[in-house]
């Protein structure tokens, strides 16, 4: 009998193993869950608690490609030659993904299978990607140092992690909590641009 390895697992693995840890050999080694897994890495570093002054940008922006090949069908990922080669960095590779690696551990053991129907049709993929989109987008919105980005990000992070163990719970957490973090950045917003035309 084949006993599946835990996703956590799997991520510490490829964590502790040999060579460089690029954006390239993650999607290679977690094949068809690349997609989900890919994001969840990019978008964990937002989601921590922490203000990071806009320097996740790129990771934001690498979400969005990504996203919007999900969102379109796409089974393989494709990034320019350059973002492949980008190494993680000891900060993300040393600190964020070992964080992380606990956390998913956290969700499953509570998670299991439900509704898995959601992660193979076409049609809900494409509303997955495009709602990843959305929340990567509010995330690099959100003002520098504010912290505003947690939010949209870890809900990216609960999407991305739904994927991966295929639980509905669990999208429904991060469709909640992504959805609260766009909210509150728009608000915040709004109530900043009639500040700032009042003093005009």
């Amino acid at each position: 009998m084949t006993v599946d390895v835990a996703f956590s697992d799997q991520l510490e693995e490829w964590l502790s193993g040999d060579g460089t840890k690029t954006l390239g050999t993650l999607g290679e080694v977690f094949a068809e869950k690349s997609f989900a897994v890919t994001i969840l890495v990019l978008m964990f570093v937002p989601a921590l608690p922490l203000p990071t002054g806009g320097i996740t940008h790129v990771f934001e922006a690498i979400t969005v490609v990504l996203a919007a090949q999900l969102a379109v069908g796409r089974t393989t990922i494709w990034l320019p030659e350059r973002w492949k080669r980008r190494e993680l960095g000891a900060a993300t590779t040393g600190k964020a993904i070992p964080f992380m690696v606990r956390r998913v551990r956290w969700f499953e053991r509570f998670s299991r299978p439900r509704a898995t129907w959601l992660f193979t049709q076409r049609w809900s993929r494409s509303i997955i990607g495009v709602f990843i989109i959305g929340l990567a987008v509010a995330s690099a919105l959100a003002p520098p140092f504010s912290g505003l980005d947690t939010l949209p990000a870890l809900g990216a992070v609960a999407v991305a992690l739904a994927i991966i163990l295929e639980d509905a719970v669990v999208l429904a957490i991060g469709v909640v909590v992504g959805t609260g973090g766009i909210l509150l950045i728009a608000t915040l917003g709004a109530a900043l641009v009639r500040v700032v035309s009042g003093l005009f």
